[in-house]
């Protein structure tokens, strides 16, 4: 027996506009919105999910969990992810192929070199 991943649950101060950036960011839509929750997938009834749901207290600490993101094209996909509003951020990282940024309530994701390089 095996569990089949179907969505993910972020706190967000403002879930409507934050599911809207990461909807954005990932190519995804806005499925389902309500006062307890918004949330987006690559189409309705696609998997995996994300699930945005209202929280009254900011991020304060390190996530603990977060997304990778591999671009085709890394160094265009930092830049695109910058200009939408994501910052990058330093968390111990060091000189990693990667790039760490935040989003605009400041959870961290990564955006990986692309497979292959």
């Amino acid at each position: 027996m095996s569990s089949a991943w179907e969505s993910l649950t972020i706190d967000a101060r403002d879930p409507a506009r934050l599911a809207r950036w990461w909807a954005e960011a990932l190519g995804y839509q806005v499925v389902h919105e309500e006062p307890h929750g918004v949330e987006i997938s690559p189409a309705r009834g696609r998997t995996p999910s994300l699930t945005f749901v209202p929280v009254a207290a900011g991020k304060e600490t390190k996530n603990r969990l977060h997304l990778d993101l591999r671009p085709d094209d890394r160094e265009a996909e930092v830049e695109r992810l910058v200009d939408m509003g994501a910052r990058h951020v330093d968390i111990g990282q060091g000189d990693a192929d990667w790039t760490v940024l935040a989003d605009p309530e400041g959870n961290e994701f990564c955006v990986l070199r692309q497979r292959g390089d």
